[in-house]
């Protein structure tokens, strides 16, 4: 978070506007250091879950539709002095005119997602991230730039908690549905009503042992080495990585196109290991998509299904990857596998990527430039990357700490 607004030097103390976050405390400890560190500090809810995980004082509901929001969106602006918009995601319907707003008033927008690379790393990028991020694709300037950094500061890693995850989305969503009489207009972004998202949670969790045990014995067949397997890890059907960021309308039809292109092109004797994403809410059956168009195109004998599993070890294993724009590409690319982008991703830059398009991959996979990838991480720890997580308060300590130096303009702290 670096950048004063545009025309002035960074004054200091700061107003910042704190728009959706995370389904967690995040924002709610973000506020905190903001307010201890002497910035003024606002928070606009949307929904039951935002008020309960918020708080603070600052906090402001918004009750009205979103074609009123825009103008609301300018006034708080203007109102509250504001120097600086933090969001987490920036395709919600919400953050989409409040960016471009922004934008056209000179405000800095600083987006948190999901890190770029993963464990212990977060993403707060300044203006956009992903399809939207200002990153270059030309792996020369990658290499020049990461060439005038010094080295990265020694990185610890930090503990993360699924259950914690699980369980702090629970009760937003419970929060959400219960307060919906109060925010009338709110409408999530995910495509699920919460109560059809916790039915497929409660599905998969049935099933969990079942699952867990099939997926063990497919990893070690798969590590064990008996065929080489590419690897294709899905994407959330939610996610604005798939709806906005790539030409696929959905998961289903990405699956139909690389097992197809499987089925044509890939070498006889390998095989193809599809990767459900850790959080699927279970409300499509994946496996069965896959499992059906596999036996459509004459190839139910050579995919896999892994439900569950740590996608390290089986990303490490592959022959190559095929992703639409899943972050878990970084893992391919740290590991020297070969990597193909179906979509927009940061990180599908040649020297990085194969440029040559999918039915070509499976015949001739490139494996990564180390030095082009290694200054591509460089740069984005720079830039856009500061070290923590988000699911354990050790890790959220480290998360506000250093979004709050990079908002007031200081570089990567020790850790």
């Amino acid at each position: 978070m670096t950048a004063a607004p545009t025309g002035g030097s960074a004054p200091d103390v700061r107003s910042v506007l704190l728009l959706q976050g995370l389904m967690g405390p995040l924002f709610r400890r973000l506020g905190q250091e903001l307010t201890a560190a002497g910035h003024r500090v606002h928070k606009v809810n949307f929904n039951g879950g935002d008020r309960l995980y918020w708080r603070l004082p600052g906090g402001i509901d918004y009750r009205s539709t979103l074609a009123e929001w825009p103008a609301f969106f300018r006034a708080l602006l203007t109102d509250l002095a504001i120097t600086d918009v933090v969001l987490f995601g920036d395709c919600r319907d919400h953050h989409l005119p409040a960016v471009k707003i922004c934008r056209e008033a000179g405000v800095p927008v600083h987006v948190f997602d999901e890190g770029y690379i993963r464990p212990d790393w977060v993403t707060l990028e300044l203006g956009g991230v992903n399809g939207h991020s200002s990153l270059p694709r030309d792996p020369d300037w990658y290499r020049r730039t990461a060439a005038a950094l010094p080295p990265v500061p020694p990185h610890q890693q930090v503990p993360a908690s699924f259950r914690r995850r699980a369980t702090e989305g629970l009760l937003y969503n419970v929060a959400d549905v219960l307060t919906r009489w109060r925010y009338p207009h709110w409408s999530n972004h995910r495509p699920w009503h919460p109560v059809v998202e916790g039915i497929g949670w409660y599905r998969k969790l049935r099933l969990r042992r079942q699952r867990e045990t099939q997926s063990a014995a497919l990893l070690q067949r798969l590590l064990a080495g008996t065929a080489p397997y590419y690897l294709f890890p899905l994407q959330l059907e939610s996610d604005a990585q798939i709806r906005l960021h790539s030409p696929f309308a959905g998961m289903a039809p990405a699956i139909r196109l690389v097992v197809e292109s499987f089925a044509r092109h890939a070498p006889a004797g390998t095989r193809l290991v599809v990767k459900e994403h850790p959080l699927d809410n279970g409300v499509r059956n994946w496996a069965q998509e896959t499992a059906d168009a596999a036996a459509l195109f004459g190839v139910g004998d050579r995919v896999d299904y892994l439900a569950t599993g740590d996608i390290v070890p089986i990303a490490q294993g592959a022959r190559g990857m095929v992703t639409v724009n899943s972050t878990s590409g970084t893992f391919g690319l740290a590991s020297g596998v070969p990597v193909l982008v179906l979509g927009h991703a940061v990180y599908d830059v040649p020297d990085l990527t194969n440029q040559a398009g999918i039915d070509a991959f499976w015949q001739d996979p490139v494996p990564p430039d180390p030095a082009t990838f290694a200054a591509f991480r460089r740069v984005l720890i720079e830039r856009c990357l500061i070290p923590g997580g988000f699911f354990s308060d050790e890790a959220l300590d480290k998360v506000v700490r250093h979004a709050v130096a990079r908002l007031e303009g200081h570089p990567l702290l020790p850790e």
